[in-house]
């Protein structure tokens, strides 16, 4: 099944966060926060201005974002866990540069 997300509304897929600390100490699912971080799965067309234009959304699909702890409403499509929110809840755009690149 395709879901297309209506207006300034995105659909966001959670990135889990490591299982693991950086000194090795393994985090049980129940410490586990949620994790805050995620790639937009599928977009709106965009808001509409006073005067009826669309403005078309700053995030598009494969962008890897970070939102509010709370934002958004839980969804299952086709068995993947996902969120709907508005773009407005998306506080920016992870963009990876080439030293990070390397260090991966």
């Amino acid at each position: 099944m395709a879901f297309r997300p209506l207006h300034d509304r995105v659909v966001v897929r959670r990135i889990e966060a490591e299982e693991k600390t950086k000194g090795g100490i393994i985090i049980p699912d129940t410490a586990k926060e949620k994790p805050q971080e995620g790639e937009i799965v599928a977009v709106g067309s965009g808001a509409r201005d006073e005067t009826g234009k669309v403005n078309p959304l700053d995030v598009k699909v494969g962008d890897r974002v970070l939102f509010g702890k709370w934002s958004g409403t839980e969804v299952r499509i086709d068995g993947q866990d996902l969120l709907i929110m508005k773009e407005s809840d998306i506080m920016g755009v992870v963009v990876e540069t080439a030293a990070s690149a390397k260090a991966a």
